[in-house]
């Protein structure tokens, strides 16, 4: 289960609250990219969505 770089920027940012939009300006990528990474990092994190993705997250240590 390794993240790419993007993708943990990406997790970092979920776990801030932001939406895909504010994803989106801060990454300066589409949305539909974001979506894209979300995805992905769902399956490698086996989450069902933003929240659980975001407490494996913390307690995987992968963000604070």
């Amino acid at each position: 289960m390794e993240l790419t770089e993007r993708e943990l920027e990406v997790l970092k940012l979920l776990a801030e609250g932001l939406n895909n939009r504010e994803i989106a300006e801060k990454t300066m990528v589409s949305i539909h990219t974001v979506k894209a990474h979300l995805c992905s990092i769902f399956h490698k994190l086996d989450a069902n969505g933003r929240v659980q993705a975001a407490v494996k997250a913390v307690k995987l240590g992968l963000v604070a």
